[in-house]
């Protein structure tokens, strides 16, 4: 199945007709959760389905187009998640972070339309093997058609090619910073950019 959280934050007068192409969409939602409601209760609206103390494993990329060949392969590889707290989430990026340039912050990726991340979550100790597993399966069969980097925060294990391709031509930059403000590299419990020698 396939869910859509969405946040119109525009005049309550015009939600329904915001809404209403998103109803029609393949014959309408299987639920429909969608109404007025404070902007806690809807970053809290999942915290029932995913208490805390599970798993995480996660992957992601940014992605600038979801093409036929991307979709299939999010139909194979969502068919096969082993629970029903796995799964792959979309963000859309394009809005107002793309008002910034790409040199301006950190974060290289204001042009891409997606973030992309792939979670394997799981209570049991037990299934970790089998959250990661699937969770790298997931992401590489899709890597091919990403735009490079990815969101830190939703990077795990990842070698310090991955961690270059998430802030493109930013990195070299923020080495400096870093090895200047922490020579010593004290902060380093994190997706690590090393200070220079």
């Amino acid at each position: 199945m396939c869910g859509g959280v969405w946040c119109d934050t525009g005049p309550l007068s015009d939600a329904e007709a915001t809404f209403e192409p998103i109803r029609l969409v393949a014959g309408g939602p299987a639920v429909d959760l969608v109404g007025p409601l404070p902007y806690p209760a809807l970053q809290a609206m999942f915290d029932p389905l995913y208490p805390a103390g599970q798993q995480w494993y996660c992957r992601a990329d940014f992605i600038n187009e979801l093409s036929d060949e991307a979709i299939d392969l999010h139909i194979q590889h969502g068919s096969a998640i082993p629970n029903q707290m796995c799964g792959s989430h979309l963000y859309p990026i394009n809005g107002a972070t793309s008002r910034v340039g790409s040199h301006d912050t950190a974060w290289g990726y204001r042009d891409a339309t997606w973030g992309h991340v792939v979670a394997g979550v799981d209570a049991d100790p037990a299934n970790a093997g089998l959250i990661r597993d699937c969770s790298v399966a997931y992401s590489e069969a899709l890597h091919p058609h990403s735009a490079g980097g990815a969101y830190v925060n939703m990077m795990m294990d990842e070698d310090v090619d991955r961690i270059k391709a998430a802030y493109r031509d930013n990195y070299d930059r923020l080495v400096a910073v870093k090895t200047r403000y922490d020579p010593n590299n004290l902060f380093h419990v994190n997706q690590n950019m090393k200070p220079s020698p």
